[in-house]
């Protein structure tokens, strides 16, 4: 793996502030694979918040400061595809009428990965020897399956854990309720819609469900405690880091 490219660690809001282990989990991955590191102190958002509420000048603000950032890095790698497809995509949208920034954020753009797709589409690794004992489902989160088309990728991966039953759940990519400011703006909606990707969850007996967005695990974990329920909650890069 020394011939890899360095990898700097783009780390999504949530697991920065929130649900730090998660970079932890993926750090101690990239180092079993002997993969080179490197983490900006100085990275903010990428904007996308601001970007769906329609803050497309306070998004323009957090773009520019993430290119900046990270323009040099080889590659770049985060644990959200929700914040890829913000950098992949949406850049491009902000800055379609300053030519400059563009081709800046798109240059950035075609150097991003989710942690999955990194894993599996660049390196070609679907084994790390992971073990985990038990029943698994997987939620598939709506950027990442329909922003950036990663489907498989995680799928692959939790299939060659040790120990692991994975179990399909009845609609996997329907959406959690999560949507960042959507379940505020609308939390009689999102409840019903996490009601119902929770019983789809129960329904598989799974001991764990496992995603690629920390958004909608901290949506889904929220609801299956309200109810009781005892299924743990974990982000891809720790069930692969186990």
């Amino acid at each position: 793996m020394s011939s890899q490219k360095k990898v700097t660690l783009f780390i999504q809001c949530l697991v920065d502030t929130i649900y730090p282990e998660v970079a932890e989990a993926m750090v101690q991955v990239f180092r079993r694979l002997g993969i080179s590191l490197t983490c900006p102190t100085d990275q903010t958002c990428c904007g996308q918040p601001a970007f769906n509420s329609g803050y497309r000048r306070q998004a323009q603000v957090a773009a520019k400061h993430f290119i900046e950032v990270f323009e040099d890095s080889e590659l770049i790698v985060c644990p959200s595809g929700s914040c890829v497809n913000m950098v992949r995509h949406h850049y491009a949208e902000l800055f379609r009428n300053n030519p400059q920034w563009l081709q800046r954020a798109q240059d950035l753009a075609g150097r991003t990965y989710e942690f999955s797709e990194y894993l599996v589409d660049v390196l070609g690794v679907d084994d790390l020897g992971a073990r985990f004992d038990g029943k698994v489902t997987y939620h598939d989160s709506c950027h990442l399956l329909r922003g950036i088309g990663v489907q498989k990728q995680p799928r692959k991966l939790l299939h060659h854990i040790s120990g692991t039953d994975f179990i399909e759940m009845h609609n996997s990519d329907y959406c959690c309720g999560f949507g960042g400011a959507f379940s505020v703006k609308y939390p009689d909606i999102s409840n019903a819609m996490v009601t119902d990707k929770v019983k789809n969850i129960i329904d598989t007996g799974a001991d764990a469900v496992v995603a690629c967005d920390m958004g909608c695990l901290m949506n889904i974990q929220g609801k299956l405690s309200r109810m009781g329920s005892d299924i743990k909650v974990m982000h891809l890069a720790q069930i692969l880091a186990s």
